[in-house]
């Protein structure tokens, strides 16, 4: 059971006269009602894929931290949400994004990670600033050969460009894989997403779309090809890494499955939503606010005598940019928990606040 109570202290402060406690039917959700900054409601996908579709909508910043609280939130298998995709899709292991912190595996597997960056601390910004070069340059001879470039599709292919290279030290086109890295990820992906996705069908059509992703879970077997190809060649690349593996007490496969998922999920899927987002509205807010940031960014560079990690923390409006941008449009907009005991969530009195939006949304599910 989880109670969800408003903040007693932001009552006394603000004098409010509503009820101290709520307790919303799991049938009822409502978002009609501003006094509610918490509902209760069904979440896809279906019965079929999830055992529990009942949530908790935590939307404001007293309530959501709680699902950052693993002494009362577990965090096993909810990465997704309701359901977990069957770990066909990662060699058979449940890899480290679906592991509890108390598992004995997740703290391994986290320090592997840990090291892994720190060891290639020296070259994010390099070889960053490589890949996109390259972007630019093939969005410019796109628009030079056919009047039009695509951008999305240019950004998927240096985003995995760049992954590939910071974790394997060696370039996608000299693999086995070629240049179809990002369709080989975006197949893998779309399969274990599938569930919670939405195709912007008409609303005649929706029953299609609950009942062919929303329902029934898609085979595994679909994609196993593909993820082999990713999975042979990131293991030809990685062999020190699956070396440092071990000495933590992971076995190199599990640890290049890990690493796959890492690159693919956390990674390479986080840039696919992150830059089209970040051209998207950096380019909507206008020409004063790109020629400021072309002012600063050149300013503090030539003052740092380059990009360097010091100049880039003394870009305040940059940074505010690119805040800004992930507050819009999160790459990721959910988090999950699930709570291990009955508990109380405080949470503030939205009655009496009429114009703030928390985004994202947080969800707490019900035990």
């Amino acid at each position: 059971m989880v109670e969800v109570k408003q903040c007693r202290e932001w009552q006394q402060q603000h004098g409010s006269s509503r009820a101290a406690s709520h307790a919303p039917s799991p049938n009822s959700p409502d978002l009609k009602h501003p006094e509610k900054n918490f509902w209760s409601r069904h979440w896809p996908p279906g019965p079929f894929i999830s055992s529990n579709s009942n949530v908790i909508a935590l939307l404001d910043a007293i309530s959501f931290p709680i699902l950052f609280d693993t002494s009362k939130v577990q965090k096993l298998n909810v990465l997704d949400g309701s359901y977990m995709p069957s770990t066909a899709y990662f060699g058979g292991y449940r890899v480290c994004a679906f592991l509890d912190p108390s598992e004995p595996k997740h703290a391994r597997l986290k320090r592997l990670f840990f090291s892994i960056l720190a060891s290639r601390h020296d070259k994010f910004i390099p070889l960053f600033r490589s890949c996109l070069s390259e972007l630019f340059i093939n969005i410019e001879d796109q628009v030079s050969d056919k009047g039009k470039s695509y951008f999305n599709t240019l950004s998927d292919s240096m985003s995995f460009d760049f992954v590939f290279r910071l974790f394997c030290d060696q370039n996608p086109l000299d693999t086995s894989i070629g240049s179809k890295g990002p369709t080989l990820f975006d197949k893998w992906l779309f399969f274990q997403l599938a569930p919670l996705t939405t195709l912007g069908l008409p609303k005649f059509f929706n029953f299609l779309e609950d009942l062919l992703l929303h329902s029934i879970p898609l085979p595994p077997f679909l994609v196993k090809s593909s993820y082999k190809k990713l999975y042979n060649a990131f293991y030809a690349s990685m062999s020190s890494i699956f070396d440092e593996a071990q000495q933590c007490g992971i076995k190199r496969n599990e640890a290049c499955h890990n690493l796959v998922f890492m690159a693919g999920f956390n990674a390479y899927g986080g840039m696919k939503i992150l830059f089209p987002a970040l051209i998207k509205w950096v380019g909507l807010a206008g020409e004063k606010l790109h020629r400021q940031l072309c002012d600063e960014i050149r300013t503090i560079v030539r003052a740092e005598g380059g990009v360097i990690l010091s100049a880039l923390d003394k870009m305040t409006l940059t940074k505010s940019v690119v805040y800004e941008v992930l507050r819009i449009e999160p790459p990721v907009p959910f988090q999950y928990g699930k709570a291990k005991e009955n508990l109380v969530v405080n949470s503030h009195d939205a009655s009496k606040i009429k114009n703030l939006i928390f985004i994202p949304y947080h969800f707490l599910r019900l035990i």
